[in-house]
């Protein structure tokens, strides 16, 4: 009779503990870094589409303000970027990889902002987490100035605390829901294409790297 009773209980519990085992294990086979390359709709736009890639957040980083909102951040003083936390899977892509991909997707020669967006919350870096993650990006860094004959400007930064950026930003690319453009009404993919087309995001990346560019194509 105790056993009748307790085995449905320590089946119910066996359930309950299944997943917090399990998750330890799934946590450790994904990382994420952290990068600003000018438009986070577009960085996240592109890394969405890498193999490997799980998750792309966008956000803000690299400030001294808390949960900072768009407006602040865009506004400035608040020292803050816009960036992606890109969660990977390492055994389907390296941080190499993607770093070598983050280069060719900017202009990492401008200072000064990216594209149509000026200012430091639109310029470029790299947040780095640790010591193997810094010597990875430094030598990324290293290749995409041999490869583009030029000095590139993208500094190299100890991780700092990320902030997701509002839900209205999330996705916004793939995005359904209408917004007012210059060009009249248009739903959010329809304006986020019009928006990159017209900033020459793609057009100055192809300038710059030409083939090498994966996602200006």
């Amino acid at each position: 009779m105790i056993h009748t009773v307790l085995k449905p209980i320590l089946f119910a519990l066996a359930l309950l503990a299944g997943p917090i085992l399990a998750t330890p294990a799934d946590a450790a086979e994904r990382r994420s870094i952290v990068l600003a390359g000018g438009c986070f709709w577009c960085i996240e736009a592109d890394f969405e589409k890498v193999r490997g890639v799980k998750g792309v957040v966008s956000g803000y980083s690299g400030g001294s303000v808390a949960n900072p909102t768009y407006k602040q951040v865009v506004r400035g003083g608040t020292g803050h970027r816009e960036v992606v936390r890109v969660t990977y899977d390492p055994d389907q892509v390296s941080l190499e990889r993607l770093l070598h991909m983050f280069f060719r997707s900017v202009d990492p020669t401008d200072a000064g902002g990216q594209f149509c967006d000026r200012g430091k919350s639109y310029s470029t870096a790299i947040y780095v987490a640790n010591g193997a993650e810094k010597a990875i990006a430094q030598a990324a860094k290293a290749q995409a100035a041999k490869d583009l004959g030029r000095k590139i400007v993208t500094p190299i930064i100890g991780a700092k605390p990320f902030y997701p950026a509002e839900e209205y930003h999330q996705n916004y690319y793939r995005g359904k829901g209408i917004v007012v453009t210059r060009r009249g009404p248009k739903s959010k993919a329809s304006a986020y294409k019009f928006y990159r087309k017209a900033c020459g995001r793609d057009a100055r990346v192809r300038q710059l790297w030409g083939s090498a560019a994966p996602f200006a194509s």
